[in-house]
């Protein structure tokens, strides 16, 4: 978390027996070991809430973009569709004109 080597828990913990001295240290050790206990299960609690909340607001997005992209054909489909229209425009107009060529002689 803090991202700590060895050589700064050496110094932490010499400037902590400085300071305490050694008969409140492990009291100490204790008591911060709890406290570290208590935040990560706090912080676990938030995160699972968190997640639920996004769970609740990302289920019907995801049920109407379901819904949507049913809607709607894929590319492929409509560039097929557009590929044999324009083919056959271009046979129709094809035709037309030597349909209308026939009619002028």
């Amino acid at each position: 978390m803090f991202d700590l080597g060895m050589q700064e828990l050496i110094v932490i913990f010499v400037v902590a027996l400085i300071i305490f001295g050694p008969q409140r240290l492990p009291e100490l050790a204790r008591a911060l070991g709890k406290g570290m206990a208590e935040l990560r299960k706090s912080l676990q609690g938030v995160k699972e809430q968190i997640e639920t909340e996004v769970e609740e607001i990302e289920k019907p997005l995801k049920e109407e973009l379901q819904d949507i992209t049913k809607d709607i054909p894929s590319a492929k489909d409509l560039y097929e569709f557009d590929k044999t229209d324009f083919f056959d425009e271009g046979k129709k107009k094809k035709g037309e004109t030597e349909g209308s060529e026939g009619v002028k002689e």
